[in-house]
């Protein structure tokens, strides 16, 4: 099972349909008292918490951390227990708790656990990965990392309920923590139960979350500020903020997403030198494209079967100087590139496609003639090592001492996502979330970091819904922009880590009042 692979079950969720389901009815003979199945009731997990010490080298500076790999029980409203959440917080020691910020990270799916920023990103080790796009072996080396947040803050990465080894216990239910809402809310418990247990109220605190864990995060920031907690930042990398700008199958009429992923196509096309005249400059690349995109391409769209045959042709030409496809595809595809289509169309001459989560990674295509990839290869390509170093981390170094197999991805809990929200039957946004929390918390920061070759959150999008928000001029200057030369994950490419690392200690500063 690869993580990439949840995107296809989170379609057919996002497009299925319920039906009802009929009961025969019984002779009045057979009838009779129906038995009542005892009610379910899932054991709470005896294993202790693992603590250990370490160090690390940051800056030049040693740092003396502790580690705890743990669990925290979540409880409902009178009190009884409903689940068991895993997580792995890295403190440091010696330092002023109610002065030291406190960051809550997480990844998506939904129905992932927080493997991959654990060991990709600001942890205080990482999973040496190759930064050029290329396979690394399947035990990649585990590496000091010198990009660690450790001399920024203190860490909690948190694996969602249903995943890795946090679990629904006594007599709850899937159905209060697999949705949108019900899983904002356990989230925003388990930082409050963390906060209260380790003291931690006066710390400023910031949350992280990539992909649908950015969905999250703008959703938990607003339900802890209802709450009466307030945080000091968010950080939404890779974003899926409104599925209206994913490619989910929107029927005709609706193009955002075409001009939303039309820069990060151009990016990948560039990266693979499929761009014409090859120019040297991404950043400035990007910009003229997204320009086209939010202009002439979107007007023709816009017109749909009443463009003129002229127009048409010079935005047919400009789409294949961006984007390397061939003027008949573009023809073929009414101009609409689909991001997923483009992933086996861009290399399709050499029996290659490109990978959706960053589009760096190609392969060899088993289905040359196929619509879409087979396997997305910047999944396939470094999910062994990352699980791999997880396993070998946690209980070799860490040790904790879970029997369970740890759930890497949990399609049961995919499948079973409630996005529905209250009687909202419309795509799953939390824009509106995270606007709440901006405008009620005058000291609330957002930075949005987003890789190039992102081919299933693409940046232009999340660009034009962050300013579309309806800020004052103060509160927009509280939402910045960082893009790296990378893709989903950004730190899957070493350079950007260290990029995204410099960043976020700048957003820190700027998000602590001093």
């Amino acid at each position: 099972m690869t993580r990439r692979a949840l995107s296809a079950v989170v379609l057919i969720a996002l497009g299925a349909v319920a039906f009802a389901v009929g009961v025969p009815r019984r002779a009045a003979a057979q009838a009779g008292p129906t038995p009542v199945p005892a009610p379910s009731y899932a054991p709470i997990p005896h294993v202790r918490d693992a603590v250990s010490r370490h160090t690390i080298v940051l800056g030049g500076k040693r740092i003396a951390y502790t580690a705890r790999a743990g669990r925290l029980l979540l409880h409902d409203a009178n009190g009884a227990p409903t689940a068991s959440v895993f997580y792995v917080a890295y403190t440091a020691d010696r330092s002023v708790a109610k002065h030291r910020p406190v960051t809550f990270l997480w990844n998506g799916g939904p129905g992932s656990s927080t493997i991959w920023l654990h060991m990709g990103s600001f942890g205080p080790l990482r999973v040496a990965v190759p930064k050029d796009g290329t396979q690394p072996p399947p035990t990649a080396p585990l590496v000091a990392n010198e990009s660690s947040l450790l001399d920024t803050s203190d860490l909690v990465f948190v694996d969602a309920v249903g995943t890795g080894w946090s679990r629904i216990v006594a007599h709850a239910k899937p159905s209060d923590f697999f949705g949108v809402d019900e899983d904002a809310r356990a989230f925003a418990q388990f930082i409050e139960r963390w906060t209260t247990v380790n003291a931690r109220w006066e710390s400023p605190k910031f949350l992280f979350g990539e992909s649908y864990g950015t969905t999250r995060a703008a959703n938990v920031a607003n339900v802890l500020q209802n709450d009466g907690m307030a945080v000091n930042g968010v950080v939404l990398l890779s974003s899926a903020l409104d599925y209206n700008f994913l490619p989910i199958g929107q029927g005709p009429g609706n193009d955002y997403v075409y001009i939303g992923y039309l820069p990060t196509e151009a990016a990948v096309a560039w990266y693979h030198h499929k761009v014409a005249g090859n120019p040297r400059d991404l950043g400035r690349f990007v910009a003229e494209v997204s320009a086209f995109a939010g202009g002439p391409y979107a007007q023709a769209l816009m017109l749909g079967d009443a463009l003129d045959a002229r127009t048409r042709a010079q935005i047919v030409a400009r789409l294949h100087a961006y984007t390397g496809l061939s003027a008949d595809y573009i023809e073929r595809a009414d101009l609409r590139i689909s991001p997923n289509r483009f992933s086996e169309e861009l290399l399709r001459s050499e029996e290659r496609s490109v990978g959706r989560y960053d589009g760096r990674y190609a392969g060899h295509e088993v289905d040359p003639n196929g619509t879409v990839p087979t396997d997305d290869f910047s999944d396939t390509m470094t999910s062994a090592a990352y699980i791999a170093g997880f396993n070998h981390y946690v209980h070799d170094v860490l040790h904790y001492t879970e029997e369970r197999p740890y759930e890497v991805l949990s399609f049961p809990v995919n499948r079973s996502w409630k996005y529905q929200r209250d009687e909202d039957g419309n795509a799953v946004t939390v824009v509106a979330d995270l606007r709440s929390a901006i405008v009620q918390n005058p000291y609330l920061h957002v930075l949005s970091a987003n890789g190039y070759f992102d081919l299933a959150t693409g940046f232009y999008g999340t660009e034009y819904l962050l300013h579309h928000m309806g800020l004052t001029p103060a509160e927009s200057r509280r939402v910045t922009f960082a893009f790296f030369p990378s893709g989903h994950e950004v730190y899957l490419n070493h350079d950007a880590l260290i990029q995204f690392k410099a960043d976020l200690v700048r957003f820190y500063r700027n998000a602590i009042p001093r």
